[in-house]
């Protein structure tokens, strides 16, 4: 497509001009020649676009979005250039790749290709971290058209698979800091993209993992400890970072991934695994077993003979615990807890679901929970990871409530109860409704890889060329664009929810508070109404200026808390998971008219004989 554009001569103006810069690092003598014949044989027409980026519906079957990925596609615009240098790697070189791919093609586009570069584009976008909603421009990316459209599929991937803000992401800094990536980075990232169309690239895989984290923590509440343990099961490293950082953003309060812990300041936890308790034989495998109290001021000098004298002492009581049997645990496994509360004492979290939750791992737990608490320790609770977590959850927090009274160790009240087990949204509402004692639960599968749907429509539509308004009819009234460059309002109720999204032509005046503003549906005439709006709220900013950031970006903690309060102001009514209310998107009453004029003056009169 790009090679298209440039023999229909949509390249931009001044090439020669262009060439003529220090920066690009290019001999000035030899590319003179070639930017003569490029101005002179191709014309030197300013062909400038506009295009919208957004989705036409909200995923999971619910009513909002969260917007993500904002910071991944502006790093990538900063490094975009094709690259033409060597490195050491054996990597193919864009430019020489493309020579030896694309066949029969004028070399002067290869010429063209070397000079591309984001110092022409500009980007207004909504916030990220905001809640948004179909039809809505997340982005709005203007600039030369044979740029913009290249820009399209890496953008859609940045926002819908993020493989390269994860490469860029380990090896710079923060954004605003706009450190230098290394060249072989870049020329990986461009050379990886599709040429014929940036159409398929920018944000969406990563608006579904922040989405479907909010829902998630929607679906557990807001006391929930809610951990991501899906790194196992992501796309690739790539796809684990992605969803690591974006699970964060979206309502979690930690990871199992160590490295998106590292690169991204994320509070990792986790817990052994069913191969660790299956590598002990016994309490004695564990060699040294010395351990200082919690205030050092003393040492146990054999912790796994104080935990053989507590499993006495709660076996002889046992009977009269909840459990109402005789204790008869698996000795491996609790030699297995112990080494591992050796090794933590201060996180002793333990799996008990290896041989038998109620009758094995939950009393081991309490046996060697008791013992760090007679050293001064507070146990951090059990992990569960299959059968009925609901009912398991509340027999364990019987045992526990009922251990702590009958050793008069309230500490161990404060233990937590953890629940994995291929966890989903529909596994949360239900557990929800069993009454669970689950107080964190680890989510994997169905969070990273978001199965209940894998792929966001979203779409990157053209919208204006050189000023003048394009606009994509179609038989399905979903699938047609809204022309022009637009300006979005959020129009805000009482107590700040947000009532309607409005769009308007870039030179209306916007809606102004507690004054009325007409709201029309883009393409349904009868479905109008006044708003008065508490508050207005303009959602497009200026993020990319001519090859420079715009504004500066916020920190991953602050976009956190933005999705949090986003969240947290929608209506009950479109945060509910079975049958949400549609949330508004309306245009503008000039918008109105202007849509139906244009759908007017293009739709072709059908005739009838």
């Amino acid at each position: 497509m790009a090679y298209a554009y440039w023999r229909s001569r949509k390249q931009r103006e001044g090439l020669g001009e262009l060439w003529e810069r220090e920066n690009y690092g290019y001999n000035k003598g030899n590319v003179a020649s070639h930017a003569n014949y490029l101005d002179i044989g191709l014309g030197q027409r300013n062909c400038r676009a506009t295009f919208d980026l957004f989705f036409r519906k909200s995923p999971f079957q619910g009513e909002f979005t969260i917007f993500c990925g904002l910071e991944d596609c502006l790093r990538f615009l900063y490094h975009f250039k094709y690259d033409d240098d060597g490195d050491n790697l054996g990597h193919y070189l864009d430019i020489a790749y493309l020579k030896s791919v694309m066949g029969d093609v004028d070399p002067g586009f290869f010429e063209y290709l070397s000079t591309l570069d984001a110092s022409e584009v500009t980007v207004y976008a909504v916030p990220e971290g905001s809640a948004v909603f179909p039809r809505v421009p997340l982005l709005r990316v203007d600039g030369p058209l044979p740029v913009v459209q290249l820009l399209e599929t890496t953008l859609l991937t940045l926002v819908n698979f993020a493989r390269w803000a994860q490469i860029l992401a380990s090896e710079t800094n923060s954004m605003n800091t706009m450190h230098v990536v290394p060249r072989r980075i870049v020329a990986k990232m461009t050379a990886d993209v599709n040429l014929y169309s940036f159409e398929q690239l920018i944000v969406f895989t990563i608006l579904l993992v922040a989405t479907n984290a909010a829902r998630f923590r929607l679906a557990a509440g807001p006391a929930a400890h809610m951990l991501e343990f899906g790194l196992r099961r992501s796309q690739g490293p790539d796809g684990g970072l992605t969803a690591s950082k974006y699970c964060y953003i979206g309502g979690f309060n930690g990871t199992s991934n160590v490295l998106a812990g590292k690169l991204y300041d994320i509070p990792i936890a986790g817990t052994h695994a069913h191969s660790f308790v299956s590598s002990f034989a016994s309490i004695d495998d564990t060699p040294n077993q010395k351990l200082p109290y919690a205030d050092k001021t003393e040492v146990c000098e054999n912790f796994g003979h104080l935990v053989r004298q507590i499993y006495q002492e709660l076996s002889a009581v046992w009977p009269d615990s909840p459990a109402e049997s005789h204790l008869h645990t698996n000795s491996t496994e609790l030699g297995a807890f112990t080494a591992y509360a050796l090794a933590f004492p201060t996180k002793f979290l333990a799996l008990v679901d290896t041989y038998d939750t109620l009758h094995s791992g939950v009393p081991n737990f309490l046996v060697v929970a008791l013992a760090l608490c007679k050293l001064g320790y507070t146990p951090f609770g059990i992990r569960l990871d299959s059968g009925d977590l609901a009912y398991q959850s509340i027999e364990s927090r019987n045992y526990i409530q009922w251990t702590a009274e009958r050793f008069n160790e309230p500490k161990l009240n404060n233990a937590m109860i953890v629940a994995s087990n291929d966890i989903n949204e529909d596994t949360l509402n239900s557990l929800t409704q069993q009454g669970h004692k689950i107080d964190s639960f680890g989510v994997g599968t169905h969070l990273v890889t978001c199965q209940a749907q894998p792929a966001l429509g979203a779409v990157y539509k053209i919208v204006e060329l050189d000023g003048i308004p394009c606009m994509k009819l179609s038989a399905e009234v979903g699938k047609v664009t809204i022309p022009g460059r637009k300006l979005c309002y959020r129009l805000h109720g009482k107590d700040s929810a947000p009532i309607c999204d409005v769009l308007l032509r870039e030179h209306e005046q916007p809606p102004v508070e507690d004054k009325p503003f007409l709201c029309r549906h883009p393409f349904q005439e009868q479905k109008r109404a006044h708003v008065r709006p508490r508050k207005v709220t303009s959602l497009l900013q200026l993020y990319w200026d001519n090859g420079k950031l715009a504004q500066r970006l916020p920190t991953i903690h602050e976009l956190k808390a933005t999705v949090a309060e986003q969240v947290s102001l929608l209506r009950a009514d479109h945060k509910r998971r079975l049958n949400p209310t549609p949330y508004k998107v309306s245009v503008s009453s000039s918008l109105y008219t202007y849509i139906h004029d244009l759908w007017l003056e293009h739709a072709p009169i059908g005739e009838l004989s």
